[in-house]
């Protein structure tokens, strides 16, 4: 294996405890150590409790995105492994993905940390017809691909080490640092005026798909996602809600719709949002959860109201 050096970037609140103590200590035991820890966390924030003696700390701008869309002038080598705060990696995970990177001539790679291929099939088949999630069997090529409702499909069925992809999970990855500032995502800071920012990893990797890097899932890594994240009280869960849907119409219109030059595809593309859509909020007129509804239906008008606006339209149009 070749020698190579990368730094590694964290975004966090300071608020994962235990959990980013477990982040430091197995970077720490990494077979190839990174050249520096850089913590990037939100200001007004203390200092984690957390150490092991070595990593840099600097105050950003909080936010999913604000705290990943930076300029890195503190990173001076050439490969970059970005992390939230609370992931685990077994000793030589960062060699395996730079090994599997290489192997398959990619420019970037993440592990598979949300085991989507063991989800129960009734689950499956709900997610399946909401046209949020689709399960793909018998596909020898392709670990995760984005949908025309906005959402993704996987792999049901994983026995490579690695898969290409169209996107991935968010809470690790492993890329040069020129290839991740070419996706400029700085633009899309707009996904931090939602209370929660759903789907911004989707919109980084399927931006850097549609600019054509070539990016990897990584099946085997052994790395582990804890999930600091507390648990959901109505109120959190409608939040959710409201910023999922929000999200989703944005997504497809700057993601899906726009960057289509094929007026047939475009037109299906339609449909298929159309589809996702009207059927969860049939789900929840059926289910008699009208507050729901209504919640969701506001999400989708407030979306529409941002696609209108001047602070959209000034965004550099996705090119397919």
């Amino acid at each position: 294996m070749a020698e190579f050096e990368y730094t590694a970037v964290i975004r966090t609140l300071g608020t994962a405890g235990a959990k980013y103590q477990q982040l430091l200590d197995s970077l720490q035991a990494q077979t190839i150590a990174p050249n520096t820890i850089i913590v990037y966390i939100a200001e007004g924030y203390p200092l984690p409790k957390g150490t092991i003696g070595t990593e840099r700390y600097v105050y950003v701008k909080k936010g999913m995105v604000a705290q990943r869309a930076l300029p890195y002038d503190e990173v001076e080598t050439e490969w970059m492994l970005f992390l939230d705060d609370d992931v685990y990696l077994p000793p030589s995970a960062v060699a395996t993905l730079y090994n599997q990177l290489q192997e398959k001539g990619a420019d970037v790679i993440s592990p598979d940390v949300f085991p989507n291929a063991k989800r129960p099939f009734a689950a499956e088949l709900m997610m399946t017809l909401s046209g949020r999630m689709r399960a793909r069997r018998g596909d020898d090529k392709w670990g995760y691909k984005v949908m025309r409702t906005a959402g993704y499909s996987y792999n049901a069925n994983p026995v490579l080490p690695t898969y290409w992809s169209q996107t991935n999970a968010g809470p690790c990855f492993f890329c040069r640092k020129n290839d991740f500032l070419k996706i400029h995502f700085e633009e899309e800071l707009w996904m931090d005026e939602l209370a929660y920012p759903l789907g911004e990893d989707q919109v980084m990797y399927y931006k850097m798909f549609l600019m054509g890097k070539k990016q990897l899932t990584s099946f085997n890594s052994g790395i582990v996602h804890l999930d600091a994240g507390g648990n959901r009280n109505p109120e959190k869960e409608r939040t959710l809600i409201y910023s999922d849907f929000r999200f989703k119409t944005i997504f497809w219109h700057r993601f899906i719709f726009t960057p289509e030059r094929n007026l047939l595809l475009k037109m299906w593309s339609c449909i298929c949002i159309a589809y996702a859509l009207g059927f969860t909020l049939g789900i929840s007129l059926l289910k008699g959860q009208w507050e729901i509804f209504k919640l969701k239906k506001r999400a989708i008008y407030d979306a529409q109201g941002f696609l209108k606006s001047t602070s959209y339209h000034k965004l550099p149009k996705i090119k397919g």
